[in-house]
């Protein structure tokens, strides 16, 4: 249980948090805007130098500024937002939102599908899939490493493609192969010495894990995926739908929002 000091701590820390994201909407700072120093800030608000440091920490966590060493501190800018109910692929979220994507194909290869992948797939043990690992960057920064296994059977012109420069899924398209539906799920993760060399963090850094089905127009498995985001870097979010009865015993459905 954490102590009355503790406790002090994070209350003292999170309105330090308050003070800074109101100075960020008053000034209407643009991404990459530059924050007073430390000293400055401390002076502002009457703060003592940890706690504002534990405030700025926070704010880093969360994704709204950045600190460059011997430099200050930045607004950062926004994060790439996937809605989880729509089967965008990474291109399209990407670019759609008005951001620059590059793709680096780690790996690519021929392989026998596990048993995890062919159960997930329907398909059977040993069966040939493509395998892709691709490192996405945004904006030039590296935020996400995708792997792909693709059903070799419904698409075996699909090793014919550049994957640094082709979509995916507009590659399946090429071949009347729509991935329109499926399932996915978000997890947390955390970075290993590879991951983190990638995606330039620090080993053990925590990661979005999503994994998944993508099925096709006629709800033929085509793809199992997995991959790993940046935190600092994605916002996932989700359309929340509740159905209830009026008093005239109708239905109507209820609908908020949610993201994380």
């Amino acid at each position: 249980m954490a102590t009355q000091e503790e406790k002090n701590r994070v209350r003292h820390r999170d309105e330090a948090v308050e003070l800074i994201e109101c100075y960020l909407q008053r000034h209407d700072l643009a991404p990459h805007g530059k924050l007073p120093s430390e000293r400055e800030m401390c002076e502002m608000w009457g703060l003592n130098r940890a706690t504002l440091r534990a405030a700025l920490r926070r704010l880093i966590e969360l994704g709204r500024i950045y600190s460059l060493k011997g430099s200050g501190t930045y607004v950062a800018p926004p994060k790439l937002e996937r809605n989880l109910q729509d089967a965008k692929s990474t291109t399209e979220s990407v670019r759609g939102a008005g951001h620059k994507l590059r793709t680096s194909v780690l790996e690519q290869d021929v392989i026998d599908a596990s048993p995890i992948v062919a159960k997930s797939m329907g398909i059977r043990p040993g069966q040939r899939v493509l395998y892709l690992r691709r490192l996405r960057l945004i904006d030039g920064a590296p935020y996400m490493i995708e792997t792909n296994y693709i059903n070799l059977e419904l698409c075996p012109r699909v090793l014919d493609y550049d994957f640094r420069d082709e979509s995916l899924y507009r590659v399946l398209s090429y071949h009347n192969i729509f991935p329109c539906q499926g399932y996915e799920s978000v997890g947390i993760t955390y970075a290993t010495d590879s991951e983190a060399r990638h995606l330039q963090i620090e080993s053990g850094d925590p990661l979005y894990f999503l994994t998944g089905v993508a099925k096709d127009q006629n709800g033929v498995p085509v793809e199992y995926f997995k991959s790993v985001a940046r935190p600092d870097k994605v916002r996932f979010s989700s359309i929340l739908r509740k159905r209830r009865v009026d008093p005239k015993g109708e239905n109507q459905n209820e609908i908020g929002s949610s993201g994380f």
